[in-house]
């Protein structure tokens, strides 16, 4: 399968360079599936139900969230109706939502497609390689389903790195979010599972992480909050991580960086 999974969506910029640029990237990369980390949607916090609706009309198959997925309260209902939304598989019991679900591909594949989130340097939460054990022991590539998707949402570049090699062999993609940094190594580990430490933001790059530039300096500068962050509005930069997979094995055969926009050096896979 051809499988195309787009970093954290960052505000107004970001979700609108998606949402009009997903039509022609699944026509032109010949996708079967996308998967869009959408938990900085609405203003830099969040995301809502008009928001999710959009970005899945535009092409996206889910939306996976992170520690923001909540920010907005409205999208209480539609991660509880909608499966669709992912949230965080590690959130304590009796949070609203789900952390994985099963979808239809083409040719009649499954894919499963997981999102956890990461304990270091972030608020208190489950075990997150425990959560996603729980689940592989039911769903396993080439028997119930053909590709695992891992959506890691954490902070250390190192816990990511853990996971990745952790699930070696045994998922189709593991790729970290949260940090809003496109990092420089795709690769495919030597279980075959494919790997990137941070898929980067959709979203404007003159900015920091996404935000104004002006308030993260002065906080910097002053230790004082003086304004609320305000995303950046500038043209927005697509940072995505693009994979193939053997359908008979799940595994990776090809992992690349995909980036369109004006900031970073432009790559779309064939």
């Amino acid at each position: 399968m051809r499988i195309l999974f787009l970093g954290d969506l960052m505000g107004r910029s970001g979700r609108s360079a998606v949402i009009d640029a997903l039509p022609d990237l699944r026509s032109r990369m010949k996708l079967d599936f996308v998967i869009v980390n959408g938990e900085n949607a609405a203003s830099g916090f969040g995301i809502t139900g008009k928001i999710t609706g959009q970005v899945i009309q535009a092409g996206a198959d889910v939306i996976s969230g992170g520690n923001h997925t909540f920010d907005q309260k409205e999208i209480l209902e539609p991660i509880n109706s909608d499966n669709r939304i992912l949230r965080p598989i590690n959130y304590p019991e009796g949070t609203p939502g789900r952390g994985y679900a099963v979808y239809d591909a083409p040719r009649g594949k499954k894919i499963l497609v997981i999102n956890a989130m990461g304990r270091v340097f972030m608020n208190p939460m489950e075990c997150p390689f425990r959560a996603v054990d729980k689940v592989l022991k039911s769903h396993r590539m080439g028997h119930t389903v053909a590709a695992v998707i891992v959506d890691f949402h954490g902070e250390a570049t190192s816990e990511k790195m853990a996971m990745g090699h952790y699930l070696d062999g045994r998922v189709s993609l593991v790729v970290g979010t949260h940090s809003h940094v496109p990092t420089a190594d795709c690769q495919i580990l030597d279980g075959g599972t494919a790997y990137q430490t941070d898929a980067g933001m959709c979203g404007d790059y003159n900015s920091v992480i996404g935000m104004e530039k002006e308030e993260p300096i002065r906080r910097f500068l002053t230790k004082m909050n003086r304004e609320r962050y305000t995303p950046a509005s500038g043209q927005a930069t697509i940072c995505g991580t693009f994979i193939e997979t053997d359908d008979r094995t799940g595994l990776a055969t090809r992992i690349e960086p995909l980036r369109m926009g004006p900031r970073l050096m432009e790559h779309i896979p064939a």
